[in-house]
């Protein structure tokens, strides 16, 4: 279930879009009033977030630009500015989209909608993914090498096509949690733990081993060699 975060002064209508939004299938959460910093915004860890310009004591405007130096979450930004210098300088400091206000719900839900797909788009499954030392097969959900073949767990699953998609690439385990709760796979902290250390004893089982490594404090890195991919 995707996350948005409504940055807007107007405390009726966050409250009216967050019952909005809960109602069609998102999971919705809006600032408190003045509590605009981007380390209050980045500690929601929102899928995208509704960005009011006109907000007391700070600048929708220069949140945006802010935020794009250290995040590429997608922003609609919802304004009363109905202006066409507003929205060139609100895409200009990196918002994906803008909505002016009043606006009909089902306007900026489709908008909502069509950023979403775009920017987490679900890529049509790769049956059998080559992975340098073994091949990932997910619609028998099994792992192959030259030396055997083992059968994965729904989540073991879903953990190694996550790495799979960030070969050679650090995946937080927030990242991997958040994952898994998507493809309604419900785990904690210490599930994850255990599903990971199960995961590298199947590989071990196939002959492959420490192609998993953990990287203390950041996360996990699936090792592939790309030449061989």
């Amino acid at each position: 279930m995707r996350k948005i975060l409504i940055i807007e002064d107007d405390e009726k209508l966050c409250r009216e879009l967050g019952t909005f939004l809960t109602n069609n299938g998102y999971k919705a959460e809006g600032l408190p009033p003045g509590k605009y910093g981007i380390p209050a915004i980045l500690n929601v860890q929102p899928d995208l977030i509704l960005l009011d310009l006109g907000l007391p004591g700070t600048d929708g405007l220069y949140l945006c630009r802010e935020l794009r130096k250290v995040t590429e979450l997608p922003v609609i930004v919802i304004t009363s500015q109905d202006t066409q210098m507003a929205e060139l300088m609100s895409l200009n400091q990196g918002a994906d989209d803008f909505v002016t206000k009043p606006f009909h719900p089902q306007i900026l839900l489709a908008h909502i909608e069509a950023i979403l797909k775009r920017v987490y788009r679900e890529q049509t499954p790769v049956e059998k993914q080559n992975l340098g030392l073994f091949t990932l097969d997910m619609a028998k959900a099994v792992i192959s090498s030259e030396t055997g073949t083992t059968e994965l767990t729904k989540n073991e699953l879903r953990i190694l096509d996550c790495l799979a998609h960030h070969r050679n690439q650090i995946v937080s385990r927030d990242e991997l949690i958040s994952h898994l709760w998507d493809s309604e796979l419900f785990v904690d902290d210490n599930t994850l733990t255990v599903n990971m250390t199960r995961l590298r004893g199947k590989l071990e089982e196939i002959g492959v081993r420490d192609v998993i490594q953990t990287k203390r404090g950041l996360g996990y890195v699936l090792l592939c060699d790309t030449e061989s991919i």
